[in-house]
C-alpha cells in the first residue's frame, strides 16, 4: 500500500462527503484521514485534504478520474509519509507546546505544522515559497505543492505566539528544562557539569565516525581526558563558557551535548559545537540546542557565534538557521568558518 495526499474541491452540498467516499472506494482506494484545509469560496466549496491508502496495483490517476468521475475536482495528488497520519489538532497543539517551552524554535515548529521545509529564497527552487512574518521574525517556508489560506493563517498564529514570549520577557538558559522535540519524544536540557563525564563520554562512544567528525572534524574514535573536560563546561574546564546537556527524561542517558567557547580569535564571539547522538537526529534537539548556547551568549554580550564544518558539510549552516540566525561563510585551510551576528539581548 501506498500513501496519497488529495485535495478535493468539495461543495456545501448534501451527500457531496458520501458520493467522495464512494468514488474512493470503488476506485479500490481508502481514505484514512480527512480535514479542511481551504476557507469556502464564493459557491461554498472548501478544499478538503484527504490521505488515502491505495494499492500498489492501482495507479494514482485512476483514483483521480474516479473523483472526477463524481463531478468533484481533484487539485492535488502527491505522494505522502505514513508520519502524516497523526491527528493535525494534536499535532498543532505539541507545536504549540515545543514553541512555549523554546521560542527560537519558531521556524522549524512552522515548517512542521506546513509539512514543509525552511529555505533560502534566494536560491532558485521549482517548490512553492511563501514569507512568513512575526514581530521582527521572517522565515521562509517550501513545499511542492500550493500553501492554502487556511494553513499560512495557523502558521502565522504559531509564530506570532513565539514573537509575544519572547517580548514578554527576556529567554534565559534555565537549569533545567523538559523540551518536546517535534516526533512527541521528550529530553531534559540542563547545563553539563564535571560529574557528567561518564554520560558524556558514553554519548561519544555511541555516536557514529560521521556524527563525530561533523562535530570535531575529524572521527575522533575516542576522547582524551582533557577532551572530555573541555565539554563538561565551566565547572570542569576554567577556559569554556557553557555547556548544554540534552538527557532522557529519566536522566540515565545524555543524547546530546552544545558547547559555547571564546573564540580567541575574533574578539566578541564565542564557538558553538554540538553533538547529537544518530538516532536522536532529524527530531530537532541539534536546534533547540543551538538556540540555547545562542542565547546564553548574547546574555554574555557577545556579538556573534561561531561555528566550524568541513567544505562538505553544510548540517551546522542548516542548525544556524533553523535556530533564526544567519551565518555567512569563510574558507579558512581546509575549514569553513560560519559567523553568525545575534540580536541584542531582550531587557
Amino acid at each position: 500500500m501506498a500513501l496519497w495526499r488529495m485535495h478535493v474541491e468539495l461543495e456545501d452540498q448534501p451527500g457531496r462527503l458520501g458520493g467522495l467516499a464512494t468514488a474512493v472506494g470503488e476506485a479500490g482506494c481508502n481514505i484514512l484521514s480527512l480535514h479542511v484545509v481551504g476557507e469556502p469560496a464564493d459557491d461554498g466549496a472548501v478544499t478538503d485534504e484527504l490521505l488515502v491508502e491505495v494499492p500498489e496495483r492501482i495507479e494514482p490517476a485512476v483514483l483521480m478520474n474516479a473523483v472526477e468521475a463524481a463531478g468533484i475536482p481533484c487539485t492535488l495528488l502527491v505522494r505522502a509519509d505514513a508520519t502524516e497520519l497523526s491527528d493535525p489538532a494534536t499535532t498543532a497543539l505539541a507545536l504549540a507546546r515545543m514553541v512555549v517551552a523554546d521560542p527560537g524554535s519558531a521556524p522549524s515548529a512552522v515548517a512542521g505544522m506546513l509539512r514543509a521545509r525552511l529555505v533560502d529564497p534566494a536560491v532558485p527552487s521549482s517548490e512553492h515559497v511563501h514569507t512568513l512574518r512575526g514581530g521582527t521574525q521572517q522565515i521562509h517556508v517550501g513545499r511542492p505543492w500550493p500553501f492554502t489560506a487556511t494553513e499560512l493563517s495557523r502558521a502565522a498564529a504559531l509564530l506570532e505566539l513565539a514573537t509575544q514570549l519572547t517580548m514578554r520577557a527576556p529567554v534565559r538558559p534555565m537549569a533545567d528544562r523538559t523540551l518536546q522535540l517535534r516526533d512527541g519524544s521528550e529530553v531534559r536540557l540542563r547545563a553539563a557539569d564535571a560529574g557528567d563525564g561518564p554520560l558524556v563520554a558514553a554519548l561519544h562512544a555511541r555516536c557514529s565516525p560521521a556524527a563525530r567528525r561533523a562535530r570535531y572534524l575529524s572521527p575522533t574514535p575516542r576522547l582524551q581526558p582533557d577532551e572530555l573536560a573541555a565539554l563538561l563546561g565551566p565547572s570542569a574546564s576554567p577556559g569554556a563558557l557553557h555547556a548544554v546537556l540534552a538527557v532522557t527524561t529519566d536522566g540515565g542517558s545524555a543524547v546530546g551535548i552544545a558547547n559555547l567557547d571564546p573564540d580567541p580569535d575574533i574578539p566578541g564571539s564565542a564557538r558553538a559545537a554540538l553533538l547529537v547522538e544518530d538516532t536522536w537526529q532529524g527530531r530537532g534537539l541539534g536546534t533547540a540546542l543551538l538556540r540555547r548556547v545562542a542565547d546564553v551568549a548574547a546574555e554574555h554580550g557577545l556579538a556573534e557565534i561561531v561555528g566550524c564544518a568541513r567544505p562538505d558539510d553544510v548540517g551546522i549552516t542548516r542548525l544556524l538557521r533553523r535556530a533564526g540566525l544567519r551565518p555567512a561563510a569563510e574558507i579558512h585551510g581546509t575549514e569553513v568558518r560560519l559567523r553568525a551576528p545575534l540580536p541584542a539581548p531582550v531587557g
